[in-house]
């Protein structure tokens, strides 16, 4: 019985943010300041062109430059505002800069979005330990050094929210992705002790959330580091304008923790009843997918210490490559 009652209580804390943003809702971004990581492709570039087309000001923040231009003409097009900053968030230097020139533009932060992240796939020590650290640096420190400008600066206005991408592995560690899940667990715990320290010091205005996406088709597989031998899979992905849409309708309607669709829900839930099978169970499956389905493919490192060219779209074309790469395995 008590199972039953910790699923419904889980279930009704996971559940909020369900709904698309109102008119008004929409109005209310028009003018405010994101600042937003990884917005060169995948979640962090859509977020950014659909803040625009509600006409907000969109700082965008990433490695490549060229790219980054390119989305800022389409979310001007798009009827926003848009400012390109160079920055690889590992570097504090470059974070604080960020901060400072949207600062100097447009005045304030309204909503800060940490979404740069890199993984590294494979056994955890067939991995080169170089790879394991720039992952830890990009995802862990990048989120710190983002985390500490924002709330410094939310804490001077009185207000803010810090939107944090995290994962399904924050919540359930995902075998051959051991150090990114190890940073993503760290994502959920940063957001719940920060929540703490802002309810403890009265700091009503500001909001920390942390949104657990299920795997979803961005070019995140392409970017990552491969050193299992076999192109990077994983099973049953999301479309990623779920995860878009969940980014955008948090930053308005703040939340401590939102596991996107069913999937993400599912997943949580179950490690929350049974870890242990809940582990093997997805441990199973990812190696399965990884390890019997996927074809040959020799290491990479990926755009984890260096950007790739192209990979620029929300969409990253996994799921049309798997229906390829299960054909080719069939004969079909």
């Amino acid at each position: 019985m008590w199972r039953i009652w910790v699923l419904g209580v889980l279930v009704v804390q996971l559940a909020g943010c369900a709904t698309a943003l109102s008119g008004s809702e929409r109005e209310a971004v028009a003018g405010k300041t994101y600042v937003i990581t990884g917005a060169s492709s995948g979640f962090g570039k859509g977020v950014a062109l659909q803040l625009a087309g509600m006409k907000a000001n969109v700082v965008l923040a990433a490695r490549r430059t060229e790219v980054l231009n390119e989305v800022a003409r389409q979310a001007t097009a798009a009827g926003g505002t848009a400012m390109v900053v160079t920055t690889d968030v590992s570097r504090a230097e470059d974070v604080q800069r960020l901060a400072d020139a949207a600062i100097s533009r447009f005045g304030r932060i309204d909503v800060w979005i940490n979404d740069a992240a890199v993984g590294a796939i494979g056994y955890f020590d067939t991995i080169p330990l170089q790879d394991h650290a720039r992952v830890v640096d990009v995802n862990l420190k990048g989120l710190i050094y983002g985390s500490h400008v924002a709330l410094r600066q939310f804490r001077k206005q009185g207000a803010g929210t810090l939107v944090n991408i995290g994962s399904v592995e924050s919540e359930v560690p995902q075998a051959f992705h051991a150090s990114y899940s190890a940073t993503k667990a760290a994502t959920l715990a940063l957001g719940r002790a920060l929540n703490e320290e802002l309810r403890l010091s009265g700091a009503h205005g500001i909001s920390v959330a942390t949104v657990l996406p299920w795997a979803a088709d961005t070019p995140f597989f392409s970017h990552a580091a491969n050193y299992s031998g076999h192109t990077p899979r994983m099973p049953a992905m999301d479309d990623p304008q779920k995860v878009v849409d969940a980014i955008v309708r948090i930053s308005v309607q703040p939340q401590e923790e939102l596991a996107v669709g069913w999937k993400a829900k599912a997943a949580y839930v179950s490690h929350r009843i049974a870890p242990d099978l809940t582990e093997r169970i997805s441990a199973n499956i990812a190696h399965k997918a990884q390890f019997e389905m996927a074809p040959p493919a020799s290491a990479t490192a990926g755009a984890v210490h260096q950007p790739m060219p192209g990979t620029t779209g929300v969409d990253g074309g996994n799921r049309q490559r798997f229906q390829q790469e299960d054909a080719a395995r069939r004969g079909d």
